[in-house]
């Protein structure tokens, strides 16, 4: 965790037992790819099981292919996907739990 992250607030701060999106393309996502990807860790830990947590990525970051495919193919059985490249230039991708 960097000095920013524990300035940063949580991306979500309940268990979602539902599919949803999670925004981490904030200008403070944009300084900080490490905040990316551990948020984007935390909101998988908080969606349930049987349901998928949309990442949205900041689009500076390029391609999350090139930071976060890795970190989520060792968190564990994990299923995602790329859906595709937002208009503002950011990306999602989709993760099952």
């Amino acid at each position: 965790m960097t000095a920013l992250d524990e300035d940063a607030e949580p991306i979500t701060d309940t268990v979602h037992d539902n599919s949803w999106s999670a925004n981490l393309e904030t200008p403070r996502h944009a300084d900080d790819r490490q905040l990316v990807v551990d948020q984007a860790l935390a909101a998988i830990e908080h969606t349930t099981s049987g349901n998928h947590v949309n990442l949205v990525t900041h689009g500076d970051h390029g391609h999350p292919s090139e930071f976060l495919y890795e970190t989520l193919a060792d968190a564990g059985s994990l299923d995602y996907e790329y859906i595709d490249q937002c208009g503002c230039g950011g990306h999602v991708t989709r993760v099952h739990v």
